[in-house]
């Protein structure tokens, strides 16, 4: 088992390639919720700073209203797009583009709103919990309290057990998915409902480690051999109306070392532990699932809460 050392140059981080930002720029989920967001969040007069701007989008979004932005970005030519595209945009003057790190960067001043978007599903591979925990630490020492808002305010995880196919016109290629969560996939089988397994407040401190332990009651018949894990991002929270506006990754489904027959009415026991920010495979090896001891045998279930993404 590769330990997080050996498989630190897996995974994405902060340093996202340029190309691939047009994918986020043309991800209609993921732009209408952060315009959505930012509209209600930032007020005129507001400082907001962005931790990780990439093209410099959600920073334009934020300058619609406030009247400062720090745009930190670490990729070098993105610095330079970002400063391209919002040089060409209403109120891109507003937004100053910093070449720096996020995990080191402090503003000249103390602002609002904090906008960090280094989200990958289950909060693998980027670093959006380290980088808000130092931020955090450095801000505090700076500037006292009270914290800026975070944006995300929080983010919600869950698991599913699935039997998912993967036959690829003849060939068994059992690989890691992501799924729009706006298609029904035909290979794809809902075991049970997911459960909730983490719950991240930002406003709050965050531990890195995510560990959990719970149990499902299958809903029919099939083979359990791959996990679904689903990530909801509470971008803002709407107080005057009790609503939030959210953002759902695409799901990712793993699949299982091993595979279970199970039939309805069967408890299946699941258990995980890694750390935000580590890498795809490091969750993969922690995970183990299999079916409970019989009702007499067994200590008692471990309760779960499920939950509806919409």
């Amino acid at each position: 088992m590769l330990n997080e050392r050996e498989i630190e140059s897996c995974y994405l981080g902060q340093f996202i390639p340029v190309h691939y930002h047009h994918n986020m720029l043309m991800d209609q989920n993921r732009m209408n919720a952060f315009q959505g967001a930012i509209a209600h969040a930032v007020r005129p007069g507001m400082k907001v700073l962005e931790l990780g701007g990439g093209t410099g989008v959600l920073s334009f979004f934020a300058a619609q209203q406030a009247d400062k932005v720090y745009c930190v970005e670490f990729n070098p030519d993105l610095v330079q797009e970002a400063r391209r595209f919002l040089a060409q945009n209403p109120n891109g003057h507003k937004v100053e583009v910093i070449h720096a790190d996020a995990f080191d960067y402090l503003p000249p001043e103390p602002v609002d709103v904090v906008i960090c978007e280094m989200i990958h599903v289950a909060m693998l591979r980027e670093k959006q919990v380290a980088v808000i925990e130092a931020f955090k630490q450095r801000y505090l020492e700076r500037f006292g309290g009270p914290l800026p808002i975070f944006m995300p305010e929080a983010v919600v995880m869950a698991v599913q057990p699935l039997q998912q196919d993967y036959n690829f016109h003849g060939y068994y290629a059992p690989i890691v998915q992501f799924q729009d969560t706006a298609v029904a996939y035909p290979g794809t089988v809902e075991l049970a409902q997911p459960a909730v397994y983490s719950v991240l407040d930002f406003a709050e401190p965050v531990d890195s480690l995510i560990a959990w332990r719970g149990s499902f009651t299958v809903q029919q018949d099939g083979t359990l051999n791959a996990l679904r894990f689903v990530t909801k991002n509470v971008l803002s929270i709407v107080q005057e109306q009790g609503t939030t506006i959210d953002w759902l990754n695409h799901y990712m489904t793993l699949p299982l070392a091993r595979a279970l027959d199970v039939v309805a009415g069967d408890l299946v026991e699941v258990s995980f532990q890694y750390r935000a920010g580590g890498s795809i495979p490091s969750l993969q090896a922690a995970i183990r699932t299999g079916l409970a001891f019989d009702e007499v045998e067994a200590p008692a279930p471990v309760a779960v809460r499920t939950v509806e993404f919409a």
